[in-house]
């Protein structure tokens, strides 16, 4: 009896240790190909990140797949190029071995980057910059081109007026001017303004081309206004109110997709295995669609 129960300690002890070890051979093989941990810096171009909630979800999901550590960086001043272009100095110089950004001012942060006395690799997101190790974007003249056709399914007469916030944002600017090429293509006049205006009883078809003033403008509409609304997003808010009827069509894209790509960009910039981007893939999604199945993977996303 006494035999047994060595040969039955002795047993359970070999299935316990290889218990332990397949838990830890994997592990074992990732640090062995990811390396030490490494340091991203995020830079964005706000004052805080709320907008950027499903984004950094998937960043952070990528970091901890990959062996990386993040630092979300806010402006204090929103869309100010020069803070950021010191905050872009002060990471690199402080150990980051890579950035991620949302530019405020492309051509300058580029030229920031070409003054560092470090080489560190930049992935930019919404918009592409000149020696960047990659931009993580849908194709931004497609989106204004699609949404203008969406609009062109609806119209019924009347001006068009276009929300133009690209001094804030540089890649509405290629959405905008697509979209306008569309629709004056199509005979329809169009007027750009740079905020809403606040009287909107004239105003009939309204777009937007970047997801902070899709939601300023449907709430807009929601205090009563008529005006049809085509924008970009798919964030809560912007689903929400797509699905109450507030906005008649938006371009939706992954954010969390956009975020982890973008760090898995930035790493593999690091470890010198960057690949070729595409841009993102985005639809065309209007209220009565929300709940098709491909929509609801973009716009209620899954994460752990």
């Amino acid at each position: 009896m006494k035999k047994n129960n060595i040969v039955e300690i002795v047993i359970l002890g070999v299935l316990g240790a290889l218990v332990v070890i397949t838990l830890l051979i994997p592990q074992l093989l990732r640090d062995r190909e990811n390396g030490s941990l490494l340091s991203v810096s995020v830079l964005f171009r706000d004052t805080d990140s709320s907008n950027w909630i499903i984004t950094r979800q998937g960043m952070e999901q990528a970091a901890d797949e990959l062996g990386a550590e993040l630092r979300f960086l806010n402006l204090t001043v929103q869309n100010d190029s020069r803070e950021q272009e010191e905050l872009l100095r002060r990471e690199s110089e402080g150990g980051a071995d890579a950035l991620v950004a949302v530019p405020v001012d492309p051509e300058s942060l580029y030229m920031a980057l070409t003054r560092l006395s470090t080489s560190c690799p930049m992935v930019t997101l919404e918009c592409a910059m000149e020696g960047g190790a990659g931009a993580v974007a849908p194709d931004n003249r497609a989106v204004g081109q699609e949404l203008a056709r969406a609009l062109l399914e609806d119209w019924s007469g009347g001006q068009v007026v276009l929300l133009d916030n690209s001094a804030a944002c540089p890649e509405v600017e290629s959405r905008l001017e697509a979209a306008q090429e569309v629709l004056s293509q199509a005979g329809i006049s169009c007027v750009r303004l740079a905020a809403l205006p606040e009287a909107w009883a004239d105003k009939k078809w309204v777009m937007t081309f970047e997801p902070g003033a899709t939601r300023q403008a449907a709430d807009q509409k929601e205090d009563g206004y008529s005006f049809a609304l085509y924008g970009v997003g798919s964030s809560t808010a912007i689903t929400t109110s797509l699905e109450q009827g507030s906005i008649a069509a938006v371009a939706a894209w992954s954010d969390y997709a956009a975020g982890y790509l973008a760090v898995e960009q930035a790493v593999r910039a690091v470890r010198q295995r960057p690949q070729d981007l595409e841009p993102l893939t985005f639809s065309i999604v209007r209220g009565e669609d929300i709940y098709a199945p491909e929509n609801q993977k973009l716009l209620f996303p899954v994460t752990s």
